[in-house]
């Protein structure tokens, strides 16, 4: 009987899920312990995070979900919380100790749904933040549908010197993807904590040197890869990226809700494929509908950080290994993703720089 209870409580601790995340506690590996003895059930969690709230609410779940099993007459919660090495308050200082030592920003790029080309964005943000500049790299974290070896034209296996992989490097940009590690066309169906353990080592067993920014290219959604990125490192905050459909924008508006939940500022939206200009006639047609992404910013508070155009360049340069930025780089595309890069730099240091306050 106290097999099957236990299992029951098991079963009920399975439908708490952790705030703005679509997976569970148990499948997170959150639960570290249960115990049942006198109608007491005994929950151990363990957790590392920002967000104290985040972890609060986890609690009031556990416990309203686990007390209403039947035969539980009382549940004790035991929350063993961990804060990552780096505290928010430090974004802007290069870490001496930590998973990514010498890195000033981390900001990720991510977005609601898949299709919207969160990737391009994040390979051409990257490479107009070097343009101007600042020195960068860029991580492909979307460890089901890893694209950045093809959109930077690299089908070589990284190199390793001692215990570290050393990252390519094209375009003024350093450049780490499970991709490069893995066969092509080869599935990834791996469970949750195989997903992490990969993100930890593509962020910790990399030779990253001392960088501005590190920017990454998230999988659409939200999941394994987001929860790792927002325990393990301090984020300077999110892209999110969208196209101006009502479908794609109700998405986006989750993977904003998402950020603010685990405490990542949103630095902004881009708003992708906004409208397709004729090579021939010049005339535009707004494929996707027109101004979604500036009126999702409006509504959600949060900064509209740009609109990227629909042209078949932009395709073409991703598929041959040169993003836009590098060839066509005085064409409208560059000039926009140019703008994008340099609201993102702005909001960064914004966001980053200690603020006086007047009393």
């Amino acid at each position: 009987m106290s097999d099957e209870l236990e299992g029951r409580v098991w079963e009920a601790l399975k439908t708490v899920r952790y705030p703005g995340m679509s997976r569970d506690v148990v499948s997170f590996g959150f639960v570290r312990r249960v115990e049942i003895a006198g109608g007491v059930a005994r929950v151990a969690l363990e957790m590392s995070t920002h967000n104290p709230q985040a972890a609060e609410e986890v609690r009031r779940g556990v416990e309203q979900a686990v007390g209403a099993v039947g035969g539980i007459g009382a549940v004790e919660v035991e929350m063993n919380l961990q804060r990552p090495a780096a505290p928010p308050a430090q974004r802007a200082v290069a870490r001496d100790a930590g998973l990514i030592p010498g890195i000033e920003h981390v900001v990720a790029v991510a977005s609601g749904k898949g299709g919207v080309g969160k990737s391009t964005v994040a390979a051409n943000l990257a490479v107009r933040l070097a343009q101007l500049g600042h020195t960068v790299g860029l991580l492909d974290a979307d460890i089901y549908g890893p694209s950045i070896p093809t959109m930077f034209g690299i089908d070589e296996r990284p190199r390793v010197e001692g215990e570290r992989m050393l990252p390519f490097s094209r375009f003024g940009v350093k450049l780490m993807s499970l991709g490069f590690v893995l066969e092509m066309d080869t599935p990834v169906i791996w469970r949750g904590p195989m997903v992490m353990r990969a993100l930890e080592q593509l962020l910790g067993d990399v030779d990253w040197g001392k960088l501005e920014y590190l920017i990454a290219d998230l999988p659409p959604g939200t999941g394994d890869a987001q929860l790792t990125l927002t325990q393990k490192v301090p984020l300077a905050g999110a892209v999110i990226v969208t196209t101006p459909q009502d479908v794609a924008l109700i998405d986006a508006r989750k993977g904003l809700a998402m950020f603010r939940k685990v405490n990542v500022p949103v630095i902004g939206i881009v708003e992708n494929m906004s409208g397709f200009v004729c090579p021939s006639c010049g005339e535009t047609t707004e494929v996707f509908k027109r101004g979604g992404g500036r009126r999702t910013a409006e509504v959600l508070g949060c900064p509209f950080l740009g609109s990227i155009p629909l042209d078949p360049a932009i395709v073409a340069g991703g598929d041959a290994g040169e993003p836009i930025v590098v060839s066509q780089p005085d064409g409208p595309h560059a000039e926009a993703f140019r703008r994008v890069a340099e609201a993102v730099a702005a909001e960064v240091a914004r966001r980053s720089t200690p603020q006086l306050k007047i009393v």
